[in-house]
């Protein structure tokens, strides 16, 4: 994929709020300490496009950006960050869930998984729910860097046990925000998706 322009948006909070243009969309949920921002800008070749921020469960919104002006990446809450207040994560469930259930335009949900860590309920959870709305997620998995190759087998395969990944034919996609590692086959997978969209010109990728 190439990135020849990348901007932010808009940050909605409700459906009527985001772009009407019909566009695929690709959104990426995860923990609120998972590395989404830092993802966001390797994928997009960008240093501070999406605002990394030292205090975890900061983004309030849904956050696009339009990529090539053919497509955007959607930037959701963060999950399972018990510093949020109740009535803060309140809010933010019914406007992740209606986003997820109804956006028609929404093609594919990237869930973010550290490799460091096995997936928490509330990874397990948002594997589940996404499943049985039809929305099966490719799960990708940050921070890799973080342990050594040599282990890269053995968390992948703890990451699809926990998950109750049943389906060999899904991936989970290592990668890491420092290094760039796994960045392409993330691109690869998500450009394959884009094609199927109907009208979507191939000629942007």
């Amino acid at each position: 994929m190439i990135i020849r322009s990348a901007e932010f948006t808009i940050s909605a909070v409700r459906l009527e709020q985001c772009p009407a243009n019909g566009e695929p969309e690709i959104a990426f949920v995860g923990r609120s300490n998972v590395g989404k921002s830092s993802l966001l800008n390797k994928l997009l070749n960008r240093r501070n496009l999406a605002r990394i921020s030292g205090q975890p469960g900061k983004t309030q919104t849904l956050n696009f950006y339009h990529i090539n002006n053919t497509f955007y990446l959607v930037d959701l809450p963060g999950y399972g960050y018990a510093r949020v207040s109740k009535e803060l994560r309140a809010k933010w469930g019914p406007m992740v869930e209606e986003y997820l259930m109804r956006r028609n335009s929404l093609i594919q949900v990237v869930q973010l998984i550290d490799v460091r860590h096995p997936p928490t309920r509330d990874d397990q959870q948002m594997f589940e729910w996404l499943h049985y709305h039809g929305r099966t997620p490719l799960v990708v998995a940050t921070k890799a860097d973080k342990i050594a190759r040599g282990m890269y087998a053995k968390h992948t395969q703890q990451i699809r046990v926990n998950l109750g990944m049943q389906s060999s034919q899904l991936p989970v996609i290592l990668t890491s925000a420092d290094t760039g590692y796994g960045i392409q086959e993330v691109w690869d997978t998500l450009a394959r998706k884009l094609k199927e969209y109907p009208g979507y010109s191939e000629s942007s990728l």
